[in-house]
């Protein structure tokens, strides 16, 4: 019998962490009190394996996780069909709101994204970017994966 279509574009979990690594920008999917989906795109890091990243506490991302903590984020390239790859995680949002713990993680989001800066620069952007923001730690419930340059 042959692998389904589905089971041949699906990525293993090494090559799914490969992947997120590789990507620089994550959509990130909140639900507003209406229940639409509040869409936005952010600079993340991987920490212990899971996806973080940072925004201001007053920003419409932290109000709706507050409110209802489910979230989905997704990083995807390609621009034909025959190339398209992605990884979207469902789950839930950790909110980080103590300076002292966002600012190592906004450290990490800066530096994997500006690794040409100085880290005693970086260090200091981060401690006052704690100052007025919340960390977001996405603890996965799903994972879904597809690369369909395999196909």
């Amino acid at each position: 019998m042959s692998k389904s279509r589905r089971g041949q574009i699906r990525l293993s979990p090494e090559e799914v962490m490969t992947f997120l690594e590789e990507q620089k920008s994550l959509q990130v999917g909140t639900l507003d009190r209406d229940g639409s989906v509040h869409l936005s795109t952010l600079w993340f890091a991987l920490v212990d394996g899971k996806i973080v990243f940072e925004t201001y506490r007053k920003s419409q991302k932290i109000k709706n996780l507050q409110r209802d903590d489910r979230i989905t984020v997704l990083a995807e390239d390609g621009l034909v069909y025959e190339e398209l790859r992605g990884v979207m995680i469902k789950g839930r949002a950790r909110l980080i709101d103590d300076p002292d713990e966002v600012h190592p993680l906004a450290l990490a989001v800066l530096t994997r994204n500006q690794p040409e800066i100085p880290r005693e620069l970086l260090d200091q952007a981060a401690a006052h970017m704690a100052s007025k923001r919340s960390a977001v730690i996405v603890e996965p419930e799903k994972t879904i994966s597809w690369d369909h340059t395999r196909l």
